[in-house]
């Protein structure tokens, strides 16, 4: 055989190699896919019984696996839980979305966030004794709404870390967390009589939170619990009157559409949310209207959450079980506390619950940083 005989022998030798092995590795590793085939807010579960052990099961896709799982009981119940299955209630009973691990940053860890509740019962965490300073729960026609203070680093977020939002959406449709849902009484008689809610958000952040869950029959419900005002937290989200150190149930009017304000001459305006990469948002065209509120009845935190007196964080959360029985009910960050991917311009402000509420009104801080979470 010549020499140039056997270098084309070789080089299709090779070539063959090379096609076998590209196959090989595109049958091994499809093409990863964003979005999902159905999108988290139309995926629809009946309380208890028709809830899945994961409700995320889908494959190939760019953010990886669900963190957690969604039939919760008894046997999940525990300051280790991975619950990914909420309630917003009452006053006295609900549930925040925080990280699994302590000392995580909010925007590393929204899409692996599990449920803390103020009751047992639920298959969750439960949030710590003493970590609530104060909360205002909410009444309105078209939704219900919680809004506190909290020492944050008792649920495992950085005590200086600024937050963000969890949502049923997120930018590929798979929610933040990805499959965590929310039911609540309010709409259907309560006891439980637990109903799915699908439009729902709830930003964590600056020793403060907001949760808002909206009537699922109400027409307006995506409109309420508006997702994509994700960088100008709670105040203009969730404006409320909430104080530190009170804790109070009340009746009230619905809010404006966030981000829908009048202007000066009458004018009904859309507000737009600048991108993140025109930096942090320096100015707002608008200061939120908070709504009435009337029929405030105010509680002592010892009666409310009596049920949390002994209730301790987890110092190691990385070991848990996974639930038996029917339902009952992605990274972290470490290091320097940082603004997140929905509070920009965070690094500008304290943000802390105490400095955030002005009779109502948001303070100079509220106007000027996109950060601030409260009216």
């Amino acid at each position: 055989m010549s020499p140039s005989t056997r270098s084309f022998s070789a080089l299709l030798a090779l070539a063959v190699s090379l096609s076998t092995f590209s196959q090989s590795v595109s049958a091994q590793d499809p093409p990863m896919s964003t979005y999902p085939p159905t999108a988290l807010a139309d995926k629809h579960f009946a309380y208890p019984t028709g809830i899945p052990y994961k409700v995320d099961t889908d494959q190939g896709l760019i953010r990886g696996f669900q963190h957690g799982y969604n039939q919760c009981n008894s046997t999940t119940e525990n300051q280790k839980s991975l619950c990914q299955t909420s309630f917003l209630n009452s006053i006295d009973d609900f549930c925040l979305w925080a990280p699994d691990l302590p000392e995580s940053i909010v925007a590393n860890t929204e899409g692996e966030m599990v449920a803390w509740c103020t009751k047992p019962g639920r298959g969750t965490r439960l949030i710590p004794a003493n970590a609530l300073k104060g909360v205002q729960f909410m009444r309105t026609p078209d939704y219900v709404q919680v809004v506190g203070f909290i020492d944050q680093s008792k649920i495992n977020i950085q005590s200086a870390d600024y937050g963000g939002e969890m949502d049923p959406h997120g930018a590929d449709l798979r929610g933040n967390p990805m499959g965590g849902l929310m039911y609540s009484n309010a709409f259907s008689g309560g006891a439980d009589n637990f109903q799915q809610v699908i439009e729902w958000h709830n930003f964590m952040g600056g020793n403060g939170f907001c949760l808002k869950a909206c009537d699922p029959a109400g027409p307006n419900a995506a409109h309420f619990c508006e997702h994509r005002l994700d960088r100008i937290g709670c105040a203009y989200n969730a404006p409320n009157n909430a104080q530190n150190g009170t804790f109070e149930a009340c009746k009230g009017d619905n809010q404006d559409f966030p981000g829908v304000y009048t202007a000066e001459g009458g004018a009904v305006v859309t507000y737009t949310q600048p991108p993140e990469e025109q930096g942090a948002i320096s100015t707002m065209p608008y200061q939120p209207k908070v709504p009435a509120s009337s029929e405030c009845q105010q509680f002592t935190s010892a009666v409310l959450y009596k049920a949390l007196a002994s209730v301790t964080a987890a110092i190691d959360s990385t070991v848990t079980a996974a639930p038996t029985g029917g339902a009952h009910g992605s990274g972290t960050g470490k290091g320097a506390p940082v603004k997140t991917g929905t509070a920009a311009g965070a690094q500008n402000t304290t943000n802390d619950a105490q400095t955030i509420v002005a009779g109502g009104l948001v303070t100079v801080f509220g106007v000027v940083f996109s950060a601030m979470f409260f009216s």
